[in-house]
Parts: structure tokens; C-alpha cells; sequence
């Protein structure tokens, strides 16, 4: 079944000087339960297409649609986790955590029951009535993600969500969200300018070109890598050949970046 489609998808960013083409036909879909990241130089427009799969920006032409539906506007369907964990400092973890629950109308002794349960599963038992400022950079950014699942989203979008982390932390939460992400049967795309997480954690990699963004290429990523976690899957034969090829798609494209 189709999670996500962008059909023609055209968008063109107009200011007071200029009007600058950002998007051109960009046309993807995304199956239920598969996780694709897209990849390309800065300025190609991986986190425009983002903001419209969250029905926050509309396309100047083209159609974005969520199991068959046009999207117009922001829905409980789609979760959105960004590089910065954006925590309230004078909330609690647990008030930080299910603060989608009361901006969706979804706040009950049950859901906050089962907010507390994905804080245990994340490994932050014991943090509900901590304030942000108490936790590590890691554990706010697992806070985050609980936020985003709290809602039960069908689709989840990632938006550079380790890159301020340490190497370490980055790869534990990788480990994290993967297993999670399968466990519950989401749908994700990620944006990152990282190609061995993109390919760690990926089904599918989407390279992007700029100027303006077009799909260039895309890349199934092998069953013996995308099976295993995502610290294990840089580990096995033929990932390194993977990455050199998109690799050279990226720099064909203009940019590393």
C-alpha cells in the first residue's frame, strides 16, 4: 500500500527581488512500513519536501498525497522530528512527551499511560518528572522521539534528527529508532547529509540534485543491510560499494553536501 506520493510535484519560491525554482516534477511514493532517506547537495530542497508532506507548505504545482488523500494541511498522521529537540524548559519530560496529545485533543489517563511506557522503552524510566536542563543531549533527543510516536502517526519525518549529537550517542539512537520504527510498522523518510546512516537505516536512498531540485537517482539498499541494525549493516559486504556509487552521484550532482 502507498504511505506517500508527490505527483509532479513543481515549487517556486518568490520574494521581492527574484522568483527561484526550487522544486521541479519531483514525483515519489513511499510504501507503508518502508523507510527511504533522501540525499543531496544543501539547497536542493530535501527539507522543502518535507515541509510539504507535513502539509505545511503547498506546491506551485503538483499534488502531495497521504494514503490517497491530498494533503492541504498539517494532520495527526504525520509525525515531525527536527535536528533540535525544541523541549519546553519549565515543562516535565512527561508534560514535554504528550504535548501532541493536548495540541490534538488525544490527552487521556490512557494515552499518557502508554507515553509513559515508550519513555521506559526509549530507556528514560525514571526521567517523567525531570526537566529538560537535567538530561544529556541523547536522552532529550529520545524525549523528542517519544513525542512524535505519542500520537500514534502513520508516517514519521526526520529531519537531520542526529546531527548534533556525538558519534557515539548518534549511533545508539539510530540502533533506537530503527528497531522502534519496525517494531510499530511506521512509515519514514529522512533527510541527512549522512550516507552511511542514510544507507544503515534506509530501504531506499534518494539522491537529489540542486539548482533546481530533481530527483537524480535512486538506490534500493540490499536485504543483507537493511536487515540488521543499523551498527551492523555498515559492517556488511557490499555496503562500502554502495556508498562509493551514491557517493558518486553526489558528486556528479555539484555538491558532496
Amino acid at each position: 500500500m502507498t504511505r506517500i506520493e508527490l505527483d509532479q510535484i513543481t515549487h517556486v519560491y518568490v520574494t521581492e527581488r527574484e522568483a527561484k525554482l526550487a522544486l521541479d516534477s519531483i514525483s515519489m511514493e513511499v510504501e507503508a512500513g518502508e523507510f527511504v532517506s533522501l540525499v543531496g547537495p544543501s539547497g536542493c530542497g530535501k527539507t522543502t519536501i518535507l515541509s510539504m508532506i507535513a502539509g505545511l507548505l503547498q506546491p506551485t504545482k503538483g499534488e502531495v498525497r497521504l494514503a490517497g488523500e491530498k494533503v492541504t494541511s498539517p494532520s495527526s498522521q504525520v509525525g515531525y522530528m527536527l535536528q533540535q529537540d525544541y523541549l519546553y524548559p519549565w515543562r516535565t519530560i512527561l508534560a514535554n512527551a504528550s504535548i501532541g496529545l493536548e495540541l490534538t485533543g488525544q490527552l487521556s489517563e490512557a494515552s499518557l499511560l502508554a507515553t509513559r511506557d515508550l519513555l521506559a522503552e526509549m530507556g528514560l524510566a525514571g526521567t517523567e518528572d525531570a526537566y529538560p536542563q537535567a538530561l544529556s543531549g541523547g536522552m532529550r533527543q529520545r524525549v523528542a522521539l517519544v513525542r512524535t510516536l505519542a500520537t500514534n502517526p502513520d508516517l514519521l519525518l526526520l529531519d537531520e534528527p542526529f546531527s548534533a549529537l556525538d558519534y557515539q550517542t548518534k549511533l545508539q539512537l539510530e540502533d533506537l529508532i530503527s528497531d522502534t520504527l519496525k517494531k510499530q510498522g511506521k512509515t519514514a523518510i529522512l533527510v541527512t547529509h549522512d550516507l552511511s546512516e542514510a544507507i544503515a537505516v534506509s530501504d531506499r536512498v534518494i539522491v537529489l540534485d540542486k539548482n533546481p531540485g530533481r530527483i537524480r537517482k535512486t538506490f534500493e539498499v540490499p536485504a543483507s543491510i537493511r536487515d540488521v541494525q543499523p551498527f551492523h549493516a555498515r559492517e556488511q559486504q557490499g555496503f562500502n560499494d554502495l556508498f562509493n556509487e551514491i557517493w558518486g552521484e553526489l558528486d556528479d550532482s555539484g555538491g558532496k553536501r
